[in-house]
């Protein structure tokens, strides 16, 4: 089975739950990961932006890793999320880690150094050529501080074997089109802007990496199920009701935002790590009065 058709639906981009000495709360991960299991995504998608993997140590990651692939016990495919801005890094970091039991690997772009088109494709080939795993890019301009381009994105998916599929978040769905006409046959194309799920599953795309899928996992990815089905009438009727979601978690940060819901909801401790701060006051209290409908 190619990775198109092990990630076709959803995979949620998992949280990482601290305690209050920002110590990394394993009985509060072990939760969200039965919670979203439970409630039917497809995968899991660890150690991503969402899991705050900028503020995490190596030995942190390591122990995460381990622990999710210990308590989803194969139940659904894992990605492992591995990326940077130092190619050199990331090419170690592929080689070393524990990927094992991981179906595959999630890059990022890189960001700050603002590489021209040339050096994104040349970071990736470095990295796919060392991983022993199928690499999924990540482009997420509104991150990285610069949009790898459609042009780009296809060139890998032609010319470099180990690049199997891409997380397309640069909220451009003119973007997502093209690729999606010229991909190969098993070349993943998923969607990184919840909002723009629906949509995009219109034009074609396998699925979607989801934060919201944290916090709502029965209905986002009962949706996009309906999407791949082609049942948009079914798709419109879920998808409704998390418009306000969807701005919600994102008016201030990723993950204060979808920490914010799984904190109303029980799940976890509502405490992120600096540079990032919980939601303000009003914000926090508009996802209160959500969760308490």
């Amino acid at each position: 089975m190619n990775i198109r058709e092990q990630l076709k639906g959803t995979g949620a981009a998992i949280v990482t739950p601290f305690n209050e000495n920002e110590s990394v709360d394993f009985i509060a991960l072990e939760k969200v990961l039965d919670f979203i299991i439970g409630n039917g995504v497809e995968y899991i998608v660890t150690l991503g932006t969402t899991g705050e993997t900028p503020t995490l140590d190596k030995q942190e990651k390591l122990d995460i890793i381990n622990f999710t692939f210990e308590k989803i016990n194969g139940r659904v495919p894992v990605v492992i999320g591995i990326g940077g801005n130092n190619t050199k890094e990331v090419v170690e970091q592929v080689q070393q880690y524990p990927l094992d039991k991981a179906v595959a690997v999630l890059s990022a772009c890189p960001y700050y150094n603002k590489p021209s088109q040339e050096g994104i494709f040349q970071h990736y080939k470095s990295i796919a050529e060392a991983s022993p795993k199928p690499i999924i890019l990540y482009n997420v301009p509104g991150r990285t501080g610069r949009n790898m381009e459609a042009a780009t994105t296809l060139r890998l998916a032609h010319e470099v074997a180990n690049v199997a599929g891409i997380k397309e978040a640069g909220n451009n769905i003119s973007q997502c089109i093209q690729i999606l006409k010229d991909r190969p046959a098993d070349f993943l194309v998923v969607s990184g802007d919840d909002d723009l799920v629906l949509p995009e599953l219109a034009c074609g795309i396998d699925g979607v990496i989801s934060v919201a899928a944290n916090c709502f996992p029965k209905q986002f990815s009962d949706m996009v199920r309906a999407g791949l089905a082609f049942d948009f009438e079914a798709a419109k009727k879920l998808n409704d009701p998390l418009l306000e979601v969807y701005n919600l978690l994102f008016t201030e940060n990723n993950p204060a935002g979808v920490k914010a819901f799984l904190y109303e909801m029980g799940l976890i401790k509502n405490i992120v790590r600096l540079p990032v701060t919980p939601l303000s006051a009003g914000v926090q209290q508009k996802v209160k009065a959500y969760c308490a409908q």
